[in-house]
């Protein structure tokens, strides 16, 4: 009997009953089971090759040749038909994970908290330690999938998330401002089709709407577009938002503004008031609000810092690359050691 029949032959039993409560409630137990079950049999994979890895690392220290790997490889291949994941190379894999991470007071705690092929993913692309610690920590707390992680890591999220210039820490609630700091990036990549060195807003602004869906991807999983040239009315005038996006899980507006140009303070005034109205006249009672942020060609780091010291409303300050490198003074920016620790913290 499917659920509409079940409901049509049962009306007042069902409705007096509250079976569909009830019906959501055991969907929710099932998706739950679903989930402890499959963190389960991660953590169990992710023990037996931090097991083997080790194993193989001390055989090696003994004196064992390479070609050993290549023969445990092909013996577990006879006892075991058809079983993947045991080719020699991610056997070798498995003994730079144990290598690599079993003396690092900071990842060995982490290393069942995601899957295999995103450690891979992460071990093979990032060398530095709190790097690798950052992507194990945001994959695990906002449910990145293979894809998306190696999006992130050739995006340079790392470094933009640690020099990005925003004043969530004062203005937007805890339980969200994390997942803002990693959505709202230092240098957005806008590299797409045919867009030339030199260029228009509106040639800018055309670019990124014919490639929304890599544009959308600069920001995580959970962010929808909502509308370009977004209009809003105040005094019966009407104004004009570039482009604006809705986060899912945050449940606000992101509203963007484009500018060819290097950043100027006036441009913080113009966002302060949209995101006012947003919040006035469009934000729902339950959702959070509304974040800004305004991309630029090119930005002075002092000059927003100054721009962004009283204001009220969440804005961060971007630029936008054409080239998919980051520019190579980045590097300097980077904090200390100690600093990065400490906002690394704050996404834990």
């Amino acid at each position: 009997m499917t659920e509409k029949e079940f409901y049509e032959k049962n009306d007042k039993i069902v409705a007096g009953n509250h079976y569909k409560e009830w019906l959501g409630e055991i969907k929710q137990q099932i998706h739950a089971a679903q989930y402890e079950a499959m963190k389960a049999v991660n953590t169990t994979i992710i023990k037996l090759y931090w097991g083997i890895g080790r194993s193989i690392a001390e055989k090696q220290d003994e004196g064992w040749g390479k070609s050993v790997v290549e023969q445990l490889s092909k013996d577990i291949q006879i006892e075991f038909p058809g079983i993947k994941g045991f080719g020699s190379r991610n056997l070798w894999y498995m003994m730079q994970f144990y290598i690599e991470y079993h003396g690092d007071e900071k990842l060995q705690p982490l290393v069942a908290e995601i899957s295999w092929t995103k450690h891979l993913a992460i071990m093979t692309k990032c060398k530095d330690s709190q790097e690798r610690q950052f992507y194990i920590i945001a994959t695990k707390k906002f449910g990145w999938t293979k894809n998306v992680l190696i999006h992130q890591i050739e995006q340079k999220s790392y470094e933009k998330y640690l020099i990005g210039q925003t004043n969530f820490d004062k203005t937007l609630p805890e339980d969200i401002r994390n997942q803002a700091a990693l959505a709202v990036k230092d240098d957005y990549f806008v590299g797409y089709g045919d867009l030339g060195e030199k260029h228009s807003e509106y040639e800018l602004e055309q670019n990124i709407l014919d490639n929304m869906q890599s544009f959308l991807a600069e920001f995580g999983s959970d962010v929808m577009f909502a509308g370009s040239q977004y209009r809003l009315e105040v005094g019966g005038r009407e104004y004009f938002v570039d482009i604006m996006l809705y986060h899912r899980k945050m449940q606000c507006f992101i509203a963007i503004e484009l500018k060819i140009g290097e950043f100027e303070p006036e441009y913080k005034g113009k966002m302060e008031f949209y995101l006012n109205v947003i919040n006035d006249t469009i934000r729902l009672p339950h959702e959070n609000p509304a974040i800004g942020i305004i991309i630029c060609k090119s930005k002075n780091r002092t000059v927003v810092e100054y721009a962004l010291r009283n204001s009220i409303v969440p804005i961060g300050v971007a630029t936008y690359s054409i080239t998919p490198n980051l520019p190579e003074d980045y590097k300097h920016l980077l904090p200390e050691a100690d600093k990065i620790s400490d906002r690394l913290k704050n996404i834990i």
